[in-house]
């Protein structure tokens, strides 16, 4: 699936079945709280938390989707064509990064 085809999917989606998007500071608080779920995944899993005993383990690919699917979101209701975005941002990082992480001493190894 491409990220245009995502877009779509989303948009029918929310047309479907959610009646309207919400707000778009309301879908960006939605996105923090996604991505404070994926952090806690994420900090128990590699970082030096553990679970609290008998607490629900989650999905890490779950909670990525759900950061993701929210992303889609705020695109759709601000007319943010993804792919063109993503093209324009990996240019730029092409450009000003292309020696910027090899000429870092603390990534050599």
């Amino acid at each position: 699936m491409t990220l245009e085809e995502a877009q779509q999917k989303v948009d029918q989606w929310i047309k479907q079945y959610g009646v309207r998007y919400f707000d778009e500071l309301t879908n960006l608080a939605i996105l923090m709280e996604e991505v404070g779920e994926l952090s806690r995944i994420m900090a128990r899993t590699y970082g030096e938390q553990s679970y609290k005993e008998g607490a629900p383990r989650k999905d890490l690919a779950d909670e990525l989707s759900d950061v993701f699917w929210v992303i889609l979101c705020l695109s759709n209701q601000m007319n943010i064509d993804l792919t063109e975005a993503f093209r324009k941002n990996l240019q730029k990082k092409e450009v000003r990064d292309h020696m910027r992480h090899k000429n870092n001493k603390k990534l050599s190894s």
